[in-house]
């Protein structure tokens, strides 16, 4: 899990970039970069034989992911309100964009992390 962990790091870290390029370089879109970063870092950590420790890099790696999913929740709903014909402002959509893409990833590492600690007990 470790090392899925690291993956999900690299692509909030490619999501960040992306954004920041496609974002007429916001600083704003680095926030992706940010939690990529920590989950690389904890993933990191965790790749380890020592299960304890193992156990503790991976529990704050899937809550870095839980608040990753938490903080993008209002670009979801800018998102879907977008979809349902709303008029939302563009750099708003923007930023609700990466936040959508940002709050898919953490969420599906998040649902991984906890089917593997469950298939773990």
């Amino acid at each position: 899990m470790s090392k899925l962990t690291i993956v999900f790091g690299v692509l909030l870290i490619l999501t960040g970039a992306v954004a920041f390029v496609e974002t007429g370089h916001h600083p704003h879109s680095f926030i992706p970069v940010g939690f990529g970063l920590l989950l690389a870092i904890f993933g990191g950590l965790a790749n380890t034989d020592d299960a304890k420790k193992r156990m503790l890099f991976m529990h704050i790696a899937v809550t870095v992911g839980l608040l990753g999913f938490l903080g993008t929740l209002p670009g979801i709903i800018a998102t879907v309100r977008r979809a349902a014909g709303q008029v939302v402002a563009s750099p708003v959509h923007d930023a609700a964009i990466v936040q959508t893409v940002m709050g898919a990833i953490c969420f599906v590492f998040v649902a991984l992390c906890v089917r593997s600690f469950i298939a773990a007990r």
